[in-house]
């Protein structure tokens, strides 16, 4: 009867810690955050000094990818090892199976060597298959004199689902945002496409039919006042197509942000705004080119929004970096009620910020102006 009831407790106990888990992965937490939990779950589920998640590589060695309980077993986030020999972990990628070790007194190998040096004195390990495939093992371990329960790896196992759940979509968000930013990084590439070949090609056209217009105007005798005004008009008019080329091109990809960097960018859109602009731009470092090309269109994007919907008379920028961020923050003094939703140029600039796994928002009560901040994730350039 008692061990009816005891055995009555673990499914009890089994289940709730099934639960928990599920919520931790339903929620969308972050992969690390999954697995602490899942390995912190089965630790006090089986009642053990320590659990651990691995992956397998294709290397023949294994990493610890989560790891929850005492310190002492020497095998902590990170750690890689090597498969041969004798080990819970070695014997799963073997079987495929459940796998249990009651004692490493005679185990061989590098592995079953650590663990003896830190006093462990049993494992059990049930293996982990994601999408089909043996992606890792969760393993128990104890370090006290006593046995580990019994069926301990069957209850392993039992989690073992939930945990392939949560690696698989870790990997699918993963690969996701993987093809979102390559798709960012295409379109740039191609924007820096068009703008080259309009300035070498198109712009450079013009600049030189301009210059033979003003030899041939300069050539005029000056009683022929009359051709020598419609020549200076026609100067005028492709003069006028020469800068109306140059703004369409900066727009594209502006050249100043792919010589110089975005500090100088911002300072060019800070001067052309047609709002007074206050720039602090604490940054002094080259971005990779999606960063900087995304934080040059926020920019642009809310200082057009700035004159053009808010009517401000004061915007202020603000880029700094932090915790290997860029944060840029916008802040105009118009008439607020910007409504994101109804804007395709901020819902473009938030698919973008997304891709590269940054953030934005916006702030914009009516009659208190607008705040756009953006957080952009980089590496040094």
């Amino acid at each position: 009867m008692k061990a009816s009831v005891d055995d009555f407790a673990r499914v009890v106990h089994v289940q709730s810690a099934l639960r928990r888990i599920a919520t931790c992965v339903a929620r969308g937490a972050a992969p690390a955050e999954v697995l602490d939990a899942v390995a912190t779950e089965l630790g006090l589920l089986i009642g053990t000094d320590g659990a651990h998640i691995v992956r397998y590589d294709a290397e023949g060695s294994a990493t610890v990818v989560a790891a929850w309980g005492t310190p002492d077993i020497g095998l902590p986030v990170g750690t890689t090892f090597s498969l041969d020999g004798d080990s819970v972990t070695a014997m799963v990628r073997k079987t495929a199976r459940p796998a249990r070790m009651d004692g490493y007194a005679d185990a061989l190998g590098p592995l079953a060597a650590h663990l003896r040096q830190h006093h462990v004195r049993g494992a059990v390990g049930a293996p982990i298959f994601v999408e089909g495939r043996l992606w890792g093992l969760v393993t128990a371990t104890m370090t006290r004199d006593e046995p580990l329960a019994r069926d301990s790896e069957m209850w392993l196992a039992d989690c073992t689902e939930l945990i392939a759940t949560a690696i698989a979509n870790a990997q699918a968000r993963a690969d996701l945002a993987a093809s979102r930013a390559r798709v960012v990084v295409a379109a740039d590439q191609a924007r820096r496409r068009i703008e080259r070949d309009l300035h070498d090609g198109i712009q450079q056209q013009l600049i030189a039919l301009a210059i033979e217009l003003g030899d041939a105007q300069a050539s005029i005798p000056s009683e022929q006042s009359e051709l020598r005004q419609r020549l200076s008009t026609v100067k005028r008019g492709l003069t006028g197509v020469l800068d109306d080329l140059r703004e369409m091109s900066r727009g594209i990809h502006p050249t100043i942000l792919s010589d110089s960097g975005l500090r100088p960018a911002l300072k060019g859109l800070a001067r052309r705004s047609r709002v007074p602009v206050e720039l602090h731009a604490c940054v002094h470092h080259r971005f990779s080119e999606p960063v900087e090309v995304a934080g040059y269109y926020i920019v642009a994007e809310a200082l057009a929004n700035a004159a053009k919907h808010a009517h401000a008379s004061h915007v202020r920028i603000e880029a700094t970096v932090r915790n290997a961020r860029l944060h840029l923050t916008v802040r105009d003094d118009g008439v607020g009620g910007a409504d994101p939703s109804r804007g395709s140029g901020l819902i473009g600039l938030a698919d973008r910020v997304d891709a590269l796994g940054g953030s934005i928002t916006i702030d914009s009560p009516p009659g208190r102006g607008t705040t756009l901040h953006a957080e952009l994730p980089f590496e040094l350039h």
